[in-house]
């Protein structure tokens, strides 16, 4: 089935508390249907022109909402945007019509070599108008407003002009688009360059913000390593309830992507997020 299929699904309205969807869980969703209210696809794995996968995620598709979170964007890098990857991502979304897509505000590419990681930029007001052109770009070929996720860090630029959320608000203000706000990534950052996350959910504007992510970190001992692979941790929750007193019951991802859990195990993390977003 080519991934430019003609789309048979609406847009819906996407609330509460989603998982993401991983091929090891692909039967037991289709056989039973648990009770989840939508999943966050990752759209690299389905850049692809047929197979099970897509087949899978149709089926999937017919029961449940989706958004799109991809990987492969690579909006801060100095290369030409790949119009490949867009082309083949507004396929996807025409044929699956997710409620949004994502990417991360980082760069992931140099010199057309992709990489493994998902690397920072340096604060300043030229990545801001840098990234916000190539945003606004990706926005004309999608027709519509993306999200951009705030990456966990590990390392500070000496060019740096300002603080992360000052930079993180700044590009979507300029690029006119919308911010994931990736909680676990706030205080692995915090942790990592001792700032307060607190301060930084008060400085990132209510009205830019539609995604919430919360994940596991491991403690390295001099830092944090947002692994995706540990239940949410206690200082994460702690910072997430602050995160809905603020912006209210945004829709919101338990992303877990190493050492896989069961479906019942997510649905436990994903039940605890729902009572802090719903009392």
């Amino acid at each position: 089935m080519s991934i430019s299929g003609k789309s048979s699904f609406k847009k819906s309205k996407i609330q509460g508390v989603g998982i993401g969807l991983r091929s090891c869980h692909y039967q037991s969703i289709i056989q039973h249907k648990p009770r989840i209210p939508w999943f966050e696809v990752i759209s690299d794995n389905y850049m692809i022109e047929g197979g099970p996968e897509l087949n899978y995620l149709e089926s999937i598709r017919n029961d449940y909402p989706i958004v799109m979170h991809g990987v492969g964007m690579s909006v801060g890098s100095v290369d030409d945007l790949n119009m490949d990857y867009l082309g083949k991502l507004r396929s996807l979304k025409e044929r699956f019509e997710p409620a949004w897509i994502s990417d991360h505000l980082c760069w992931v590419s140099a010199d057309k070599r992709y990489f493994h990681d998902l690397l920072p930029l340096p604060y300043t007001q030229e990545s801001i108008d840098h990234v916000a052109k190539r945003v606004q770009r990706v926005q004309n070929v999608l027709g519509e407003r993306i999200l951009l996720e705030n990456v966990s860090n590990y390392m500070t630029y000496k060019a740096n002009e300002m603080t992360e959320w000052e930079f993180l608000s700044n590009v979507a203000e300029a690029a006119d688009c919308n911010i994931l706000l990736d909680i676990n990534n706030v205080y692995v950052s915090s942790y990592n360059h001792k700032f307060d996350p607190f301060l930084y959910l008060n400085e990132i504007p209510v009205n830019r913000v539609k995604q919430f992510h919360l994940a596991g970190y491991q403690d390295k001992g001099l830092y944090l390593f947002d692994s995706h692979s540990e239940k949410v941790k206690p200082p994460v929750w702690d910072l997430y309830e602050f995160a809905v007193t603020k912006f209210g019951s945004i829709p919101t991802l338990i992303e877990w992507d190493d050492d896989i859990p069961s479906l019942s195990d997510l649905l436990t993390e994903a039940n605890k997020a729902s009572k802090i977003i719903w009392k």
